[in-house]
C-alpha cells in the first residue's frame, strides 16, 4: 500500500524502498510507520551535518488511481505538513534578524509567526474539502487541491510549494526551496 503513495525516500546514496521497509536502524529492521522513517532520515541528516536542501523526501511524481480517499488525503496531508514544518523550523533558525520567529505544528495546522511587520502564515488541513488551506500575510487566503502529486490553488494554477518558494525569501533574506519538501511535485 506504501507504494501507491511513494516509490522511493534517498538521501543522497541511501536509497530506501518505503514499500517494503526493509532499512535497518541502529540494530532493528523496519520502521513502524512512514512517518517513523521520515524522522529517521532527518536525524540522520542531522547527525551527519548534512543541509535539508540536499535531501529528496517522498515527493510523489505519480498520479493515484481514482478519486482522492480519506485515508489517501490524511497520509499526503500529513507528510507536506511535516515536511514543511521541519523546513521551516530549518529557515526560522538560520534567521538571525527574525528574533521574534516562531514555528508550531499540532493537530494538522502549522502556523510560521515572523513577527513584525511580516506577519504569520498559517497553513492548516481542511479533511471534509480534501484540502490544505493557506493564509498568508501577502497573498491572502488559498485553498489547494491535490492533483498530480502536488498542491494546486486551481484559480491560479499555482502550487503551495511555489508560492511559499516565491513569498518567503523576502522575509528571511535568503534563497528557499519548499521544492525539496513532500509532495511539491518535484523530482528534484
Amino acid at each position: 500500500m506504501l507504494s501507491r503513495f511513494c516509490n522511493r525516500l534517498s538521501l543522497r546514496v541511501t536509497v530506501v524502498r518505503l514499500d517494503t521497509c526493509l532499512t535497518y536502524d541502529k540494530g532493528r529492521r523496519g520502521f513502524k510507520s512512514l512517518v517513523e522513517h521520515k524522522r529517521c532520515i532527518l536525524t540522520y541528516a542531522r547527525e551527519n551535518n548534512e543541509r535539508y536542501k540536499q535531501k529528496r523526501f517522498c515527493g510523489y511524481s505519480g498520479t493515484i488511481g481514482g478519486p482522492l480517499t480519506h485515508v489517501t488525503y490524511e497520509q499526503v496531508c500529513n507528510e507536506t505538513l511535516e515536511s514543511l514544518s521541519e523546513y521551516f523550523e530549518e529557515i526560522v533558525e538560520e534567521a538571525a534578524h527574525l528574533k521574534a520567529a516562531d514555528v508550531s505544528y499540532s493537530d494538522g495546522v502549522l502556523t510560521v509567526k515572523f513577527g513584525v511587520p511580516h506577519g504569520t502564515y498559517v497553513i492548516n488541513r481542511q479533511t471534509p474539502n480534501l484540502q490544505i488551506w493557506l493564509s498568508s500575510p501577502i497573498s491572502g487566503p488559498k485553498r489547494y487541491d491535490f492533483h498530480d502529486g502536488r498542491w494546486i490553488y486551481r484559480h491560479d494554477g499555482v502550487s503551495l510549494h511555489e508560492l511559499l518558494s516565491q513569498e518567503i525569501p523576502d522575509i528571511v533574506n535568503r534563497h528557499v526551496d519548499f521544492f525539496h519538501c513532500a509532495y511539491s511535485g518535484s523530482s528534484k
